[in-house]
């Protein structure tokens, strides 16, 4: 058996084993159920971890006593309406469902994606969306579902858009050419884990900035690499749908569609930036800073409002909006099609609700950071350890932030002693968080790309989007640690002032 034949004979085992497991919503309904069960078992057992921080100590909650009662009975619905899936992703969707029922996204692809050399399509869209994370949720509710559109319009099979879509996003999350908000979000835990040992260090916003340059375009290549050579040929040719409102030609009528929306396009960036670019500008912060900014916590509203407002006028202009509620029926048929998503996402609050409160998250992952500190290992041999640590981790917690939180202060202080620096911790940290988002169910928005592949393939389970996505986990967690090793041979400076090393 050859090397490929070898790769999609285990690929089809993942798929069968997974696509083996419940529908995502029973299987969330049955974690739910499993939850409460080890949550009391831990309390019984008196399972418990310090705190870093604190020095608290975090003892697990049983969830079948008074008090997890009273938390489901008053958080229930909360537990879904708060939940940040559900919301940014309707509301996207009503907005794309515009553009898309009047015929705009098919023009924009016919004019513009059907041009493009077949080769560099699958590099565009994980370039396009390993850079989104600027934007937080976008990514995951905008690029996604337009990557199967975009590679239907190709002739290639939507779900390796999809996946393609999906690596770039979420695989490749720690990955961009800009400095964003989680980036500072990860600077400031960083600093406070390293006051506990320098008490002047300062862990600034770009001290990745160099790595993460170089990480986008690696990332961007071998995830180009992935979708290519390993993922599109097992799927295959697509037979099952065709979009027939893309063609290859388009109509005056449309065309003059499409320059109406160029303009209202160029006057709509023209408005963002008189609010961005002054430095008391009406979308910047209070403290007149883009990071934490009305813009960047409202960008999918932006993009729904525009994608509705220019799906309106070419719907308009190139006749396709016939009557005065058609743009409500754009919006209606998107969000038909979510209707499982909304069920599943139910479900997955309560979940998440259900492992937060229990404690058990935060107790796995200190005690399983402590016990990587009793090793004794070289700085390079740490710092991949740790990458693998955190991507295991991030199999069962799904926020960044909060690992970090908890993570941080175990890691930092004792890499710092060492003479690795906070922000080699940090990056490694983030290399391990972003190659397994792809593979696990229990991250939030799992759930969205489940609905998305289901539009093309009513058979796709949880298995099929695992072993879709399996091979980019692994080339991303291999080729970007090989990328860390490599900084650390050479000592690379990792952003502005920000070493690998540091002298005692």
């Amino acid at each position: 058996m050859n090397e490929s034949a070898l790769v999609n004979s285990l690929l089809q085992r993942v798929e069968q084993l997974g696509n083996k497991l419940p529908n995502p919503t029973i299987l969330f309904i049955s974690l739910c159920g499993f939850i409460l069960l080890i949550s009391a078992l831990a309390s019984w057992l008196g399972l418990s971890a310090v705190h870093p921080i604190s020095g608290d100590t975090i003892n697990s909650l049983n969830l079948l006593s008074k008090d997890g009662l009273h938390l489901i009975l008053t958080h229930t619905v909360t537990n879904f309406t708060h939940f940040a899936p559900v919301g940014s992703v309707l509301v996207a969707i009503m907005g794309i469902g515009v553009a898309e029922h009047s015929g705009l996204i098919a023009a924009t692809l016919k004019a513009t994606i059907l041009k493009a050399p077949k080769q560099l399509l699958s590099f565009f869209v994980v370039l396009a969306s390993v850079l989104s994370s600027l934007a937080m949720d976008t990514g995951y509710v905008v690029l996604i579902p337009l990557a199967a559109l975009v590679f239907i319009a190709a002739g290639r099979h939507p779900l390796s858009g999809i996946a393609a879509a999906f690596a770039g996003v979420s695989g490749g999350f720690s990955a961009n050419i800009l400095i964003g908000p989680v980036d500072a979000i990860l600077a400031g835990i960083s600093t406070e884990a390293a006051a506990l040992i320098q008490t002047d260090y300062q862990v600034n916003a770009a001290g990745n900035y160099y790595f993460l340059i170089v990480s986008t375009l690696v990332i961007s290549v071998v995830g180009t690499w992935v979708t290519e050579k390993i993922v599109e040929p097992r799927l295959g040719s697509y037979t099952k749908h065709h979009d027939s409102s893309v063609s290859t030609t388009l109509n005056s009528q449309e065309k003059s569609a499409l320059r109406a929306v160029a303009c209202f396009s160029l006057v709509f960036v023209g408005l963002l930036l008189s609010g961005l670019l002054p430095h008391n500008g009406l979308l910047r912060a209070e403290d007149n800073t883009i990071l934490g900014s009305p813009f960047i916590k409202g960008i999918v509203i932006i993009i729904a409002a525009y994608a509705a407002i220019a799906g309106y006028i070419y719907g308009k202009l190139s006749g396709s909006f016939a009557h005065k509620d058609d743009m409500i029926k754009g919006m209606e048929s998107s969000i038909s099609t979510m209707a499982g998503y909304i069920v599943l996402m139910f479900f997955a609050a309560q979940f998440v609700s259900y492992f937060n409160w229990s404690q058990l998250g935060a107790i796995a992952a200190i005690n399983g950071a402590e016990l990587l500190t009793s090793l004794s290992l070289s700085a390079a041999t740490l710092l991949v350890s740790f990458i693998v640590l955190a991507a295991i981790i991030n199999l069962l917690i799904g926020s960044a932030s909060a690992k970090w939180a908890l993570f941080a202060p175990i890691f930092i202080p004792m890499f710092l002693l060492l003479g690795i620096s906070p922000e080699a911790t940090q990056m490694a940290f983030r290399i391990g968080d972003s190659t397994t988002n792809i593979i696990t169910p229990l991250m939030p928005y799992f759930g969205v790309v489940v609905a998305f592949v289901q539009r093309y393939d009513k058979e796709a389970g949880i298995g099929t989007i695992v072993a879709t996505m399996l091979p980019y986990s692994v080339a991303f967690l291999v080729s970007w640690s090989l990328l860390l090793l490599v900084w650390i041979l050479l000592d690379w400076p990792l952003g502005p002032g920000a070493g690998i090393f540091i002298t005692q």
